[in-house]
């Protein structure tokens, strides 16, 4: 009986509140001198409109688009012919900043980079290759990360990452310079064909975690006083490989 009781007590606090809410309405609608909108509008389209889903870059354009929104953004971005000249520039800005230690994804291409012989005297760690280690701390402690993107979009500028066993998100974001290496085949024009696949995937299939880098991390606060590299690296180089 209690139960029924305390049942009947919220009906009656649901249907007072609801009742202040009309009343609230009407009357702002009064002073509007119009009626109220009942019913909710029509909505006859849904998502993108199909102008857009048409836009379409070309290759070239892809990639001259991908680095000036980048940059405008303040990342560094860079058009490289191969991977050995991605493993040359990647080494230059290790040196020239450093960095104590890199930490990579364990990608058989960021393996193919060759770092650890073009970075002597400096650690290069590769994500989880033990699993008995602390590799947030490893992360946190090393100047430079490198990942490997699964794809990029021109429009947003936008690297995207997957998180996996080898691919841990702190890669990207606990060190305070990171260098994404894009190859071009894997960068689309508009943020939505990334999107779709996701959707196509089905919830069984999504990854751990979906990461969007869109140059150096940038946070504001209240007063929009801007601040470089609080919540993810201030320093984040794009190389697009070609081959």
């Amino acid at each position: 009986m209690a139960d029924e009781a305390y049942r009947e007590w919220l009906a009656g606090l649901d249907a007072e509140s609801r009742r202040r809410q009309q009343a609230f309405l009407d009357a702002l609608a009064a002073k509007l001198g119009r009626p109220r909108v009942t019913e909710p509008p029509p909505h006859p389209f849904r998502g993108a409109p199909d102008f857009w889903k048409e836009y379409e870059l070309s290759p070239e354009e892809r990639i001259e688009r991908f680095i000036a929104n980048f940059r405008a953004s303040g990342g560094h971005a860079f058009r490289v012919s191969g991977l050995a000249e991605a493993a040359r520039f990647i080494a230059d800005k290790a040196l020239e900043l450093g960095v104590p230690a890199v930490i990579r994804q364990d990608e058989p291409v960021l393996a193919g980079l060759g770092l650890e012989s073009l970075l002597p005297g400096v650690e290069v760690r590769v994500w989880n290759e033990d699993p008995a280690e602390d590799w947030i701390a490893r992360a946190a402690g090393a100047g430079m990360g490198v990942v490997l993107a699964d794809f990029a979009v021109a429009h947003t500028a936008s690297i995207v990452t997957l998180s996996a066993r080898g691919k841990g998100r702190s890669v990207s974001l606990l060190p305070p310079a990171l260098a994404a290496v894009i190859p071009a085949g894997r960068l689309f024009t508009r943020l939505g064909e990334v999107l779709s696949r996701f959707d196509e995937t089905g919830r069984e299939g999504l990854p751990a975690g979906v990461h969007f880098i869109s140059g150096p991390s940038r946070s504001a606060d209240i007063e929009n006083d801007l601040t470089i590299g609080v919540h993810g690296p201030g320093i984040v180089y794009a190389l697009i490989v070609d081959a």
